[in-house]
């Protein structure tokens, strides 16, 4: 399987490809330090600055703050033209809140860097409090002039974490911030923390969805660490640190989450071992890296996954189904799922249902543009699908539904349950011993009743398990419909 925002097949939208895609050339990033602070720090808005937070600032490695910006950028600059050729820069404002100052402080720090020969873009660390109505027009008009990103720390949702942690800051003035820099078309990337004190897997999944409905660009991913001569360090006792194994199991599920789209510019942290308390795991960063892979892989999951239930349809069938199987789709509609079927079944054959001539029509045109013979279309009530193909009882491996009614005809002509659960009962008859059916229904009046229909078989010896898109309320949900003896899939109650 291909993905379609990797160089080199990661399961996930890497930074490299968005830079390579957008500047089609090797580009680096340099970690500087201007020397700004916090909001948070300095009283403005509160004191000692974030809980986890070094004097630093976050900025282990950026240049040292005892030079200045251009001799910080060159000493950099020197280091990475040693490994790579022909290079282009990112300059990285990273340490502390880098928009806390006024606009004429700003000109001067990052106009300095944009002199330099190959530096085709800022990137700009900071917090949402620290953004007015003049600094975004200025960042407006260098948006226009250089590839412009502003990194806004979320690090969470909960408020109850955030007044923990001591972030001073509101999730509306979040909100308020990401709407006001992307009205000017400015690239915006999101901090999230995973392991925050006392938060649950949920809560770090719902700062996830959250992300989604904001329609970010980019978003990165640190695991919480424990340094010397932080306020964090006298809770390390007090609530549980994940071990590698946690940590890339969470990601995983955040990244199956997470819109297609948006790029992941960090998937992990980079303390500073020389500080570093816990977890000691975080300095093996390629194993970690490899290991993210490795999890994906074993799920055969990647980003966005869970985004669309189509996604686990078609994974549970590529699973579970032989190319020499007897399949049935009998909701044909516009014949993607007949042709998908078709694509599994090479050297089996596909049936497919409906009453609309219409839906025939579309499925027999869709399925002969792509060359595809092994099938037969009847245009019938799938009620009657057990009389139809009667000879093949016990040699049907799967039966498909899409409910509810043709995409783009009229959605007054719609499954209903009384037929719908005929049919699946006259289905059930067909399959053979490892035979499934799978269901997608919809969220509106009737396909709330066909839901509840289905799950009504579970009286009569029949596992029914449901598959729902935790990112959108109003999406469908897969129903997979098995006899109690038949093992397919682990049982997920929620995607």
């Amino acid at each position: 399987m291909k993905f379609n925002y990797s160089l080199d097949n990661k399961r996930y939208h890497t930074f490299n490809y968005h830079l390579k895609k957008k500047f089609n050339n090797k580009v680096a990033k340099i970690s500087l330090n201007a020397g700004f602070t916090c909001p948070n720090i300095d009283g403005k808005v509160g004191y000692g600055g974030c809980i986890y937070c070094s004097k630093s600032g976050s900025a282990e490695f950026a240049g040292n703050i005892e030079d200045s910006l251009i001799k910080q950028f060159y000493e950099i600059k020197e280091v990475m033209d040693k490994k790579w050729k022909n290079l282009k820069y990112i300059a990285y404002f990273q340490a502390h809140s880098n928009t806390y100052a006024s606009v004429d402080v700003l000109k001067e720090k990052y106009e300095s860097i944009l002199k330099i020969k190959d530096v085709v873009g800022l990137f700009i660390a900071t917090r949402p409090d620290c953004i007015n109505e003049e600094i975004i027009n200025y960042l407006s008009q260098l948006n226009k002039r250089t590839y412009l990103v502003v990194e806004l720390g979320l690090q969470t949702i909960h408020d109850k974490t955030s007044k923990l942690i001591n972030r001073c800051h509101s999730l509306s003035c979040f909100e308020e911030a990401v709407k006001k820099l992307k009205q000017r078309n400015i690239e915006v990337v999101v901090h999230i923390i995973n392991n925050l004190p006392y938060e649950t897997k949920e809560m770090m999944l719902d700062t996830i969805r959250y992300v989604n409905k904001l329609k970010v660009d980019g978003i990165k991913i640190h695991m919480l660490f424990i340094s010397k001569n932080t306020p964090i360090e006298k809770l390390q006792d007090k609530y549980h640190i994940f071990s590698m194994e946690e940590y890339i199991d969470i990601v995983c599920d955040q990244l199956e989450l997470l819109d297609e789209k948006i790029v992941i510019h960090r998937i992990t942290s980079d303390p500073d071992i020389n500080t570093l308390i816990k977890p000691t795991w975080l300095v093996n960063k390629r194993s970690i890296l490899n290991n993210i892979d490795k999890e994906l892989l074993k799920r055969n999951t990647y980003q966005g996954f869970n985004t669309s239930i189509l996604n686990r349809f078609r994974q549970i069938i590529i699973n579970n189904i032989n190319e020499s199987d007897i399949v049935v789709d009998a909701t044909t509609g516009n014949g993607k799922d007949c042709l998908f079927l078709s694509t599994i079944v090479k050297k089996g054959f596909v049936f497919g249902f409906d009453i609309q001539e219409e839906a025939i029509n579309k499925t027999t045109n869709l399925l002969n543009k792509n060359n595809i013979k092994n099938y037969q279309l009847f245009l019938n009530d799938h009620q009657n699908i057990d009389k139809i193909l009667n000879k093949y009882k016990n040699k049907i491996s799967l039966v498909v539904y899409n409910l509810g009614y043709l995409p783009k005809s009229k959605s007054n002509i719609m499954t209903k349950k009384e037929s719908t659960i005929n049919s699946i009962k006259a289905s059930l008859k067909l399959l053979n011993n490892k035979g499934f059916i799978l269901v997608v229904a919809y969220p509106h009046d009737e396909g709330k009743k066909e839901k509840a229909e289905i799950y009504k078989l579970r009286k009569y010896n029949y596992i029914v398990n449901e598959y729902k898109n935790t990112t959108n309320d109003l999406a469908p949900v897969l129903l997979e419909i098995k006899k109690q003896s038949c093992h397919i899939t682990p049982q997920l109650t929620e995607i």
